[in-house]
Protein backbone atom coordinates (compact mmCIF):
# COMPACT_ATOMS: atom_id res chain seq x y z
CA UNK A 1 0.00 0.00 0.00
CA UNK A 2 1.34 3.43 -0.91
CA UNK A 3 1.72 6.15 1.74
CA UNK A 4 -1.14 8.21 0.28
CA UNK A 5 -3.39 5.12 0.19
CA UNK A 6 -2.60 4.44 3.84
CA UNK A 7 -3.38 8.03 4.77
CA UNK A 8 -6.72 8.00 2.97
CA UNK A 9 -7.66 4.66 4.58
CA UNK A 10 -6.82 6.03 8.03
CA UNK A 11 -8.91 9.09 7.31
CA UNK A 12 -11.93 6.95 6.49
CA UNK A 13 -11.50 4.96 9.69
CA UNK A 14 -11.50 8.20 11.70
CA UNK A 15 -14.52 9.73 9.99
CA UNK A 16 -17.41 10.73 12.24
CA UNK A 17 -20.77 12.28 11.44
CA UNK A 18 -21.12 16.09 11.47
CA UNK A 19 -23.42 15.98 14.49
CA UNK A 20 -20.85 13.99 16.46
CA UNK A 21 -18.12 16.42 15.43
CA UNK A 22 -20.25 19.31 16.65
CA UNK A 23 -20.91 17.45 19.91
CA UNK A 24 -17.16 17.18 20.53
CA UNK A 25 -16.70 20.92 20.08
CA UNK A 26 -19.57 21.49 22.51
CA UNK A 27 -17.95 19.11 25.03
CA UNK A 28 -14.65 21.00 24.72
CA UNK A 29 -16.27 24.38 25.37
CA UNK A 30 -18.46 23.03 28.18
CA UNK A 31 -15.40 21.58 29.92
CA UNK A 32 -13.65 24.96 29.92
CA UNK A 33 -16.83 26.66 31.17
CA UNK A 34 -17.03 24.03 33.92
CA UNK A 35 -13.39 24.65 34.77
CA UNK A 36 -13.99 28.36 35.17
CA UNK A 37 -16.92 27.69 37.54
CA UNK A 38 -15.75 24.60 39.40
CA UNK A 39 -11.98 24.38 38.94
CA UNK A 40 -11.93 20.98 37.21
CA UNK A 41 -12.78 19.30 33.91
CA UNK A 42 -16.33 18.39 32.95
CA UNK A 43 -17.37 14.87 33.90
CA UNK A 44 -18.77 13.20 30.80
CA UNK A 45 -21.03 10.15 30.70
CA UNK A 46 -20.10 8.66 27.31
CA UNK A 47 -22.99 6.18 27.44
CA UNK A 48 -25.36 9.10 26.87
CA UNK A 49 -23.60 10.06 23.61
CA UNK A 50 -23.49 8.67 20.09
CA UNK A 51 -21.45 5.49 19.54
CA UNK A 52 -18.36 7.13 17.92
CA UNK A 53 -17.94 9.32 21.01
CA UNK A 54 -17.99 6.28 23.30
CA UNK A 55 -15.11 4.50 21.57
CA UNK A 56 -11.63 4.82 23.11
CA UNK A 57 -9.64 7.37 21.13
CA UNK A 58 -6.82 9.85 21.62
CA UNK A 59 -7.37 13.54 21.03
CA UNK A 60 -5.76 16.96 21.10
CA UNK A 61 -7.66 20.16 21.84
CA UNK A 62 -6.33 23.47 20.55
CA UNK A 63 -7.56 26.86 21.75
CA UNK A 64 -7.03 30.01 19.70
CA UNK A 65 -7.92 33.61 20.33
CA UNK A 66 -10.13 35.50 17.90
CA UNK A 67 -7.01 36.89 16.21
CA UNK A 68 -5.79 33.35 15.55
CA UNK A 69 -3.08 33.34 18.21
CA UNK A 70 -2.52 30.05 20.03
CA UNK A 71 -3.95 30.04 23.58
CA UNK A 72 -3.36 26.42 24.54
CA UNK A 73 -2.93 22.96 23.07
CA UNK A 74 -2.88 19.70 25.03
CA UNK A 75 -3.59 16.09 24.15
CA UNK A 76 -2.46 12.51 24.29
CA UNK A 77 -1.17 10.15 21.62
CA UNK A 78 -2.67 6.86 22.76
CA UNK A 79 -6.29 6.02 23.44
CA UNK A 80 -7.06 5.57 27.13
CA UNK A 81 -10.53 7.11 27.49
CA UNK A 82 -13.74 7.32 25.53
CA UNK A 83 -13.35 10.03 22.90
CA UNK A 84 -15.77 12.45 24.58
CA UNK A 85 -13.97 12.01 27.92
CA UNK A 86 -10.60 12.56 26.25
CA UNK A 87 -11.81 15.80 24.66
CA UNK A 88 -13.28 17.08 27.94
CA UNK A 89 -10.04 16.43 29.81
CA UNK A 90 -7.77 17.86 27.12
CA UNK A 91 -9.89 20.99 26.67
CA UNK A 92 -9.59 21.68 30.40
CA UNK A 93 -5.86 20.99 30.33
CA UNK A 94 -5.38 23.24 27.30
CA UNK A 95 -7.18 26.08 29.07
CA UNK A 96 -5.69 25.73 32.53
CA UNK A 97 -2.64 23.46 32.48
CA UNK A 98 -0.63 24.30 29.34
CA UNK A 99 2.67 25.48 30.90
CA UNK A 100 3.30 27.93 28.06
CA UNK A 101 0.33 30.11 29.03
CA UNK A 102 -1.47 31.57 32.00
CA UNK A 103 -4.79 29.93 32.83
CA UNK A 104 -7.75 31.11 30.76
CA UNK A 105 -9.82 33.74 32.55
CA UNK A 106 -13.61 34.19 32.49
CA UNK A 107 -13.37 37.22 30.22
CA UNK A 108 -11.59 35.21 27.52
CA UNK A 109 -14.13 32.45 26.96
CA UNK A 110 -16.25 34.20 24.33
CA UNK A 111 -13.13 35.01 22.29
CA UNK A 112 -11.85 31.42 22.18
CA UNK A 113 -12.11 29.13 19.15
CA UNK A 114 -12.00 25.39 19.92
CA UNK A 115 -10.34 22.92 17.55
CA UNK A 116 -10.37 19.16 18.17
CA UNK A 117 -8.06 16.60 16.56
CA UNK A 118 -9.04 12.92 16.81
CA UNK A 119 -5.98 10.73 16.45
CA UNK A 120 -5.60 7.34 14.86
CA UNK A 121 -3.20 4.67 16.16
CA UNK A 122 0.55 5.14 16.09
CA UNK A 123 2.32 3.42 13.19
CA UNK A 124 6.04 2.68 13.78
CA UNK A 125 8.43 3.85 11.08
CA UNK A 126 11.65 1.94 10.54
CA UNK A 127 13.82 4.99 9.84
CA UNK A 128 17.33 5.69 11.10
CA UNK A 129 17.79 9.39 10.45
CA UNK A 130 15.93 12.64 10.05
CA UNK A 131 16.44 12.44 6.30
CA UNK A 132 14.90 8.96 6.14
CA UNK A 133 11.98 10.16 8.23
CA UNK A 134 11.37 13.13 5.92
CA UNK A 135 11.40 10.82 2.89
CA UNK A 136 8.90 8.42 4.51
CA UNK A 137 6.27 11.04 5.36
CA UNK A 138 3.11 11.98 3.49
CA UNK A 139 3.07 15.81 3.70
CA UNK A 140 -0.23 17.26 4.77
CA UNK A 141 -1.52 13.96 6.15
CA UNK A 142 0.90 12.48 8.69
CA UNK A 143 1.20 13.45 12.31
CA UNK A 144 4.62 12.47 13.62
CA UNK A 145 6.07 11.46 16.99
CA UNK A 146 9.78 11.08 17.72
CA UNK A 147 11.25 9.70 20.96
CA UNK A 148 14.81 8.81 21.97
CA UNK A 149 13.93 7.51 25.42
CA UNK A 150 14.58 10.85 27.15
CA UNK A 151 13.13 13.41 24.75
CA UNK A 152 9.94 13.28 22.74
CA UNK A 153 7.91 15.63 20.59
CA UNK A 154 5.01 15.45 18.18
CA UNK A 155 3.56 17.56 15.39
CA UNK A 156 -0.09 17.19 14.45
CA UNK A 157 -0.87 17.01 10.72
CA UNK A 158 -2.11 20.62 10.90
CA UNK A 159 1.53 21.74 11.32
CA UNK A 160 2.14 20.94 7.64
CA UNK A 161 0.24 24.13 6.79
CA UNK A 162 3.07 26.21 8.25
CA UNK A 163 5.90 23.74 7.52
CA UNK A 164 5.09 22.18 4.13
CA UNK A 165 8.64 21.01 3.35
CA UNK A 166 9.30 17.54 4.86
CA UNK A 167 12.95 18.24 5.70
CA UNK A 168 12.04 21.47 7.51
CA UNK A 169 9.11 19.75 9.20
CA UNK A 170 11.43 17.09 10.64
CA UNK A 171 14.11 19.64 11.59
CA UNK A 172 11.60 21.71 13.56
CA UNK A 173 10.22 18.57 15.21
CA UNK A 174 13.74 17.62 16.28
CA UNK A 175 14.22 21.15 17.60
CA UNK A 176 10.97 20.90 19.56
CA UNK A 177 12.27 17.68 21.13
CA UNK A 178 15.57 19.31 22.03
CA UNK A 179 17.43 17.15 19.51
CA UNK A 180 18.21 19.60 16.70
CA UNK A 181 21.64 19.11 15.15
CA UNK A 182 22.21 15.78 16.88
CA UNK A 183 22.71 12.50 14.99
CA UNK A 184 20.06 9.88 15.56
CA UNK A 185 21.12 7.26 18.10
CA UNK A 186 20.10 3.62 18.33
CA UNK A 187 17.38 4.57 20.83
CA UNK A 188 15.58 6.99 18.48
CA UNK A 189 12.14 5.89 17.31
CA UNK A 190 9.56 7.51 15.05
CA UNK A 191 5.85 6.94 14.49
CA UNK A 192 3.21 8.49 12.28
CA UNK A 193 -0.51 8.78 12.81
CA UNK A 194 -3.57 10.11 11.04
CA UNK A 195 -5.79 12.77 12.58
CA UNK A 196 -9.32 13.89 11.90
CA UNK A 197 -9.46 17.66 12.37
CA UNK A 198 -12.64 19.28 13.68
CA UNK A 199 -12.19 23.04 13.36
CA UNK A 200 -14.23 25.69 15.09
CA UNK A 201 -17.38 26.57 13.11
CA UNK A 202 -17.37 29.68 10.99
Amino acid sequence: MRDDDAASTAGRELAIAPESALALLEVARASVEHGLRRGGPLSVDPTALAEPLRRPAASFVTLRRGDGELRGCVGELEARLALAESVARNAWNAAFQDPRFDAVGPGELDDLAFHVSVLGPLEPLGVRSGAELAAALCPGADGVLIDDGRHRATFLPAVWRSLPDPARFVLELERKAGLAGQPWTATMRAWRYAALEIPAPG
